[in-house]
This record gives C-alpha cells, structure tokens and sequence, in this order.
C-alpha cells in the first residue's frame, strides 16, 4: 500500500513540475490559470460580465476586481481561495495534459477525456449560479453546505487525482509485478 501511494505521489510531484521545466511552459501555466479564474469570476454575474465587456474591454479590469470581491463577501475567504487553487491547478492540468497529446501523439488525446470530470465539478460550483442557472438549477448551489466548497474541493481533489494518475508526460512508466500484487 505505501508502494502505491509513493508511486502516485511521485507522479504528481512530476505533473506538478513539468510546467515549471522552461520559461514556456510556465507562461503557459499561468496564462491557463489566470484565464480559468477570469472565465470562472466572470461567469459568477453573467448579466453583469456580458454588460460590462459589452461597454469595451477596458472595463475588463473593473468587472473582475468588482466580481472578485462579490466572490469573496459570497463565499467568503476560504470559497475564493479553492477557485484559486482550482485555477492554478486548472493550468497544471491543461499543460501537462497538452505535453502528454504532444508527446504520444494521437494516444494522448485519451487524456483529454480524463481530465474534464475535475474541469466541470469544481468549475460549475466556482461559477455558482452562472452555468448553473443557464441549466436551470440557480437554486442548487444555495442548497449546498458550506455554499459549494465541498464541490470546488472535489473538483481539485479529481484535478489532483488526475495529475497523480498521469505523471511527467515524458516519462513512460510500467507498472512491474509486484507492484499489482
């Protein structure tokens, strides 16, 4: 049992370094991680969003800091900080997991499919009534306990899940004999 989860905490401390390896990839991990906290802050008002990008794109700035901080008084402290860990994860994920279709080709893009469960679960519950009321469930993330942070940290616990499943997307690793006893 320690075996295993040696191995998978191995592999997701390589997932989780990968997209620090060269200056390219992290640019592209954070670019992935502030656009996923930007859609995800967004989609909290849509109403709101669409109005203010609809004046200009200067107002971007102004519909972010205004809907971080609704965020905040809505879900309080620890609600923002788990839609930020989602983020920053969220951009983990995607730049591994493009390292991994890069890498082996058409066969990665089996890992594509594997990550969007963590993608969606903690993504609909960061966005609140945003996807959720578009599905005609506004209501359901008011029903929730501790007003969807349970969700937002399945959806992280899933992303992590998949980071340990996958590794660094240049290595290829076997499972031996002993390890499936």
């Amino acid at each position: 049992m320690t075996t295993w989860l040696a191995t998978h905490v191995s592999r997701l401390l390589a997932a989780v370094g990968y997209p620090f390896t060269t200056a390219r990839r992290t640019l592209a991990t954070t670019g992935f991680a502030v656009v996923t906290y930007c859609l995800l802050v967004l989609s909290t008002f849509p109403a709101y969003s669409m109005q203010m990008l609809g004046a200009g794109p200067g107002y971007a700035d102004d519909a972010l800091l205004a809907l971080t901080a609704n965020t905040y008084r809505t879900v309080g402290g620890v609600g923002l900080g788990l839609t930020v860990v989602y983020a920053v994860a969220t951009g983990v994920a995607l730049t591994t997991t493009l390292g991994r279709v890069r890498d082996a080709g058409p066969t990665g893009v089996r890992d594509l499919w594997s990550v969007l469960p963590g993608l969606l679960a903690s993504g609909c519950a960061s966005c609140g009534a945003g996807v959720l009321g578009l599905l005609g469930f506004a209501g359901a993330l008011a029903a929730m306990p501790f007003e969807g942070d349970l969700l937002r940290l399945g959806g992280i616990a899933l992303l992590v899940g998949y980071l340990s499943r996958v590794g660094h997307p240049r290595r290829c690793e076997l499972a031996s004999t002993a390890d499936e006893t």
